[in-house]
């Protein structure tokens, strides 16, 4: 597979629904419809995590984990006085950099519809020295819906999701928008789901929720699906632009998809990623290693919750993760489709990864 062949539109589709932490249900329908289609069966637990089975020729057993949920707020308080234009105070869910906020459009998931709002930034001007150097955080953002403090009590509840609001573009080589975070891996599996066909071993495709703030849904997987070998994908960081020495990249956007080895939560099972790196070259796939020195996965996830199980993780690298312009390479996704294809079908229990 090569980039032309990604299905832009799918992408586009899956990166523009909104599903903050626990609040996962529109992408969730999204998954639920594809995976039908591929699978033998599909079902979803109390927490929200989508469970596609494609029984296998043995009993060995892998789960393949991609989550669901981007990083979002809650409406934390709504305040105004009568007549006067009201504002949205905000709760994070998930990393924000306060940085990226400003003078940003948002979304409000109301229970009435959807309402349009704008995180402002006061121009620079008009600011004191203290007000400009003063670090941003996000408890200081304020969204403003051009609403009276009255209508505005009226359609929005303390307890609404908001994300931000972002077009998902090809850019050159690349894809660009928000929640590509993780939803460029959900793309993966699902693709990957629709190739596999016959497996020798049993394969769980799994949609995990709430992955932003802690890896639970995945760690509620690990001892509901208890896999034989956990295989998560998610982005990583790709550092290759200016401002950072070749040293800090982590990953380099069109060098292929990447195995990791590490990152902040997780070492992963030597023997898993040796097995990936010989799948790639005997299939002539690009690939790159991933050691990630801050940030974790549901791979970890999937390790705590499901014992002593070996775990391996594939990920895309992709630019400027956290904010609305996180950018991947259509090659890199097509590397990883490729590779999590290749591996999955050459899997059928005969590997031993005990070390």
């Amino acid at each position: 597979m090569d980039g032309e062949s990604i299905d832009i539109q799918e992408l586009v589709d899956l990166t523009e629904t909104s599903a903050v932490p626990g609040y996962e249900d529109r992408v969730r329908a999204h998954v639920i419809d594809a995976l039908e289609e591929s699978v033998d069966q599909v079902r979803t637990d109390p927490m929200g995590n989508v469970v596609g089975t494609l029984e296998g020729g043995s009993e060995h057993s892998v789960a393949v984990a991609a989550h669901m949920d981007e990083i979002g707020f809650m409406v934390s308080h709504v305040r105004g006085s009568e007549g006067d234009f009201g504002f949205l105070e905000l709760d994070a869910l998930g990393g924000w950099d306060a940085r990226v906020l400003k003078a940003q459009r948002v979304t409000i998931h109301a229970e009435d519809g959807d309402i349009p709002g704008i995180i402002g930034s006061p121009p620079p001007h008009t600011l004191d020295e203290e007000k400009r150097e003063k670090t941003p955080e996000v408890d200081d953002v304020a969204v403003d819906t051009g609403l009276r403090a009255e209508e505005l009590e009226e359609r929005v509840s303390v307890g609404d999701l908001v994300t931000m609001e972002q077009t998902t573009k090809r850019v050159g080589e690349t894809v660009t928008g928000k929640a590509l975070d993780d939803r460029v891996c959900l793309f993966t599996m699902l693709e990957a789901a629709r190739r596999i066909e016959d497996p020798e071993a049993t394969i769980h495709f799994c949609a995990t929720v709430q992955e932003e703030v802690g890896l639970r849904g995945a760690r509620a997987l690990g001892v509901d699906v208890d896999p034989d070998l956990a295989i998560a994908l998610d982005v990583t960081v790709a550092n290759d632009v200016p401002g950072f020495s070749e040293g800090e990249h982590v990953t380099e956007l069109g060098e292929g998809t990447a195995i990791k080895l590490k990152d902040s939560s997780v070492i992963t099972n030597p023997k898993v990623h040796r097995r990936l790196r010989s799948v790639a070259e005997d299939q002539e796939i690009e690939y790159q290693h991933e050691i990630l020195p801050a940030g974790g996965t549901d791979t970890a996830g999937f390790q705590f919750s499901a014992g002593a199980k070996p775990v391996g993780a594939i990920s895309i690298p992709t630019r400027y993760l956290h904010t609305v312009t996180e950018t991947a390479h259509l090659e890199d996704i097509a590397a990883t489709i490729d590779l999590l294809t290749a591996f999955l079908e050459s899997e059928d229990g005969s590997h031993d990864y005990t070390l």
